[in-house]
């Protein structure tokens, strides 16, 4: 296998950066696309020189050239289209919320387990040279022992509002669109939270505008996250220890994201981070690519427990506020 041969279901704005990213990976080339809007995969396809462009997504998972298949339909279609790709032994990377609730999650886990294909949750924090700095700095015990995480994302709705954004029929509402980034890392650093509380503001179709969440660990460690579709917040998390704490600044989901470290209350050290061109989707791209060369079926970093204990912990916070999609 020269080059891992991508294909694109759905040609959305996520679609256009992961596109642009993979010319930074050396070892990959996007082959074929899918829209159900002709036109759309066309011009994507020209864009992003894609040699096929498809108008249903039936035609991708059949295209006998494509190795592996990027999901970048909205979260309320993942489950669906992640089985239609992996019952035709398509590797999937598929963009975050993996899906709508935990029992959805399984269903992809096992029928990749049981075609004996790549299933991947595109994470793409986690694969970022911000997050790994984090890490390090946490295993090293510079910051000591590890005792609290406070963590936000939040924006104001743009107007007119995207369908998306509040409908519960497409798994809409702040905690699995944006407050997903928040839980991500403290379950990431933590591990499973042994205790969960969640309050909401609904919004008038019930899902969530805003939410805080509260999580508590098993050696007492708190994580105190929110997340807004009704206003601008700072987007930092900030990862405390015993001596010391780390600030991700600047949308610390993303890979223009600032490190500082502050210890003994002297003044914040920059942290310096490795900073690549491109919009930060080819480290997760070239992670797929080691783990197919490999003929793993579950990535070692992404791995289907950690997706199964994420959205666990969203099944608990959206029970915790009552928030419920049609598919529970």
């Amino acid at each position: 296998m020269e080059k891992i041969r991508w294909g694109i279901l759905g040609c959305g704005k996520i679609a256009h950066k992961f596109a642009a990213d993979l010319r930074l990976v050396k070892d990959a080339a996007l082959v074929a696309v899918a829209s159900r809007d002709q036109e759309n995969a066309i011009e994507f396809s020209k864009l992003h020189s894609a040699q096929f462009a498809f108008n249903s997504y039936e035609a991708l998972v059949t295209c006998e050239p494509v190795d592996v298949i990027y999901i970048a339909t909205p979260h309320g279609f993942h489950h669906e289209h992640a089985l239609l790709c992996l019952n035709h032994k398509k590797a999937v990377l598929c963009e975050k919320a993996f899906a709508l609730n935990l029992h959805q999650v399984k269903e992809m886990i096992d029928t990749a387990r049981k075609n004996g294909v790549f299933l991947m949750e595109a994470f793409w924090t986690k694969f970022l040279p911000q997050y790994e700095k984090v890490i390090e700095i946490i295993r090293s015990g510079e910051i000591g022992e590890l005792k609290m995480i406070q963590a936000d994302f939040g924006f104001r709705a743009p107007q007119p509002t995207p369908q998306r954004l509040y409908d519960p029929r497409l798994g809409g509402g702040a905690l699995l669109d944006i407050g997903i980034y928040p839980v991500f890392l403290s379950v990431s650093l933590l591990g499973k939270p042994q205790e969960v509380s969640a309050l909401m503001k609904p919004y008038s179709s019930g899902v969530d505008e805003q939410i805080g969440v509260t999580l508590k660990f098993k050696n007492g460690e708190l994580a105190i996250l929110s997340a807004s579709f009704a206003t601008d917040t700072p987007c930092e998390a900030i990862i405390v220890g015993t001596q010391g704490y780390i600030r991700m600044k600047d949308r610390f989901y993303n890979p223009v994201s600032n490190l500082e470290l502050v210890k003994d209350k002297n003044p914040a050290q920059p942290i310096p981070v490795f900073k690549e061109e491109g919009y930060g989707y080819q480290f997760e791209a070239r992670h797929v690519s080691e783990c197919l060369r490999s003929n793993l079926i579950d990535s070692p970093i992404m791995s289907h427990a950690d997706s199964i204990l994420l959205m666990e912990t969203l099944d608990c916070v959206r029970q915790k506020c009552g928030i419920k999609y049609d598919v529970d």
